[in-house]
């Protein structure tokens, strides 16, 4: 079958499901995107147009799971932002509570980042101290985050000491990955969970990591999803976004800014 394209209608059918299931907005510009993360689809039940595969997409949930898996594909690494990490530490090296610190990664992908944290949280406090949820939409890089297996170049943005304390070297048919230690993991859980719904089975969290993600919400949909978020976090609690966004504009009177990209619960 060769390549189908996608029509306008197919395109803001599409487009309007993604937002309302979660809330993320696709401009113009994605069609690409679509038709090629879509295609395998298209063969795999060989219809002949997205409009089959929409009608297919909304009887079915379990395929429709399988469509915002394609979408909610997103890059990732170890210690991306190395500033946000460098703050994790001086505010672990002054936590003095007597109860467990709870972070939560709450767009985890493949769980770098929650193992990041969980590094850091580690070398710093003891075992029974700290706890790490990571949570993601897609259910695909979920299976892959509880695994903790990784390309072995994906551990070069790893310092050495942790890479040597936390990172096991896969040998046989893992050559050429790595896999996060296993005591490290017991601190670590990873769940499906979206983003526009409150999770109070969550609990309450010391630091909110949600980075990368805001980036492909609308003005109001940033908001219901910052203010879910804040009903998981006490007074004082820490709210870390990426470097390259930004909360301007946004009616967000819970949150007060500390420094770039981070921010306290008032």
């Amino acid at each position: 079958m060769s390549m189908i394209n996608i029509s306008d209608k197919e395109y803001q059918k599409f487009t309007q499901l993604i937002f309302e299931e979660i809330g993320i907005t696709l401009n113009e510009h994605k069609k690409t995107l679509i038709e090629s993360r879509f295609y395998k689809r298209i063969l795999h039940y060989k219809v002949s147009s997205f409009e089959e595969y929409y009608e297919i997409c909304l009887n079915d949930t379990h395929e429709k799971i399988e469509m915002l898996n394609l979408i909610t594909t997103n890059e990732t690494y170890f210690f991306r932002e190395q500033d946000h990490f460098d703050f994790l530490k001086k505010y672990l090296m002054e936590y003095n509570e007597n109860t467990k610190l709870r972070i939560w990664s709450a767009a985890s992908s493949v769980g770098a980042e929650a193992y990041s944290i969980a590094m850091v949280c580690d070398n710093l406090l003891p075992s029974n101290m700290w706890e790490v949820l990571g949570s993601d939409i897609n259910s695909h890089v979920i299976k892959k985050a509880r695994m903790g297996l990784y390309p072995l170049t994906w551990s070069e943005k790893i310092s050495d000491e942790y890479r040597h304390k936390y990172c096991l070297k896969g040998k046989g048919k893992y050559e050429g990955q790595f896999l996060i230690d296993r005591q490290l993991a017991k601190n670590v859980r990873f769940q499906s969970n979206n983003l526009l719904e409150q999770n109070i089975s969550f609990g309450h969290f010391n630091i909110v990591f949600l980075r990368n993600v805001l980036i492909y919400f609308n003005t109001q949909t940033r908001v219901q999803v910052i203010k879910n978020i804040i009903s998981n976090m006490k007074k004082g609690s820490i709210f870390i976004i990426s470097q390259t966004e930004n909360l301007n504009g946004l009616d967000l009177d819970e949150l007060e800014q500390i420094q770039a990209s981070v921010f306290r619960v008032k």
